[in-house]
């Protein structure tokens, strides 16, 4: 089974590289573990996943991540996977109102790879072997900082939280049938930009632990 790990960034998968970079890249032969970065933002991702998938085809990809969260109750650090994916700032604000594509009948609701105006993961079931909670996440190419904007897409969407990437991959592997699962963890809560009030580090050792879990899994099952 060949499974790549993908993110924006290499340092949000360094650590599961170096540990388990000896046994799974090059001495196993059930799991062949691949490691792939993206770039940042939906463009770059979309780009590099479709690109990667093409030279690789991979069995399962894994988009690893840290991510902001609208949730208050959500404690720092927890790590989730998503069900579905939105776009959350494709379209325009009219009249102190957001309008997607949806909205402006530039695209149908539920025309592939899209259900209801979501990219939703299909594999989820399958390939959630942790049991991760399960959330929404909306995706952005600028990160939300504006007060009003945040109460619009809390509002229109109900998202649990919001990366620059996951909407690349839902729909990239939806549209060319490769299984994934998308694996964050909560660094901030969305506007929120006084760092020192981030749990940056802990997001990324949490992350990692999870991947190293979710790996022994996936080999001693598949």
């Amino acid at each position: 089974m060949k499974v790549v790990i993908s993110a924006a960034t290499t340092g949000e998968w360094m650590p599961t590289f170096l540990d388990v970079n000896e046994l799974y890249t090059n001495k196993s032969k059930r799991l062949k573990l691949l490691f792939h970065q993206s770039g940042v933002g939906m463009l770059a991702a979309a780009i590099s996943i479709t690109r990667m998938v093409y030279e690789e085809k991979p069995d399962l990809i894994i988009q690893a991540g840290i991510a902001g969260t609208f949730d208050k109750k959500m404690h720092l650090g927890k790590v989730v996977t998503v069900n579905n994916e939105i776009l959350g700032d494709t379209g325009v604000e009219e009249e102190g109102k957001w309008k997607d594509l949806f909205d402006l009948k530039l695209e149908k609701s539920s025309y592939h790879p899209f259900e209801k105006r979501k990219l939703p993961n299909q594999y989820l079931k399958e390939y959630n072997l942790l049991k991760l909670s399960e959330v929404s996440s909306i995706t952005v190419n600028e990160i939300t900082t504006n007060k009003e904007r945040i109460d619009q897409l809390i509002k229109k969407y109900e998202p649990g939280i919001e990366s620059m990437e996951g909407a690349a991959l839902h729909y990239v592997c939806r549209e060319m049938n490769v299984p994934f699962i998308q694996i964050r963890s909560i660094s901030n809560y969305v506007g929120e930009r006084d760092k020192t009030k981030w749990k940056m580090k802990e997001a990324i050792e949490n992350l990692n632990q999870t991947l190293l879990k979710y790996v022994d899994r996936l080999y001693k099952i598949k």
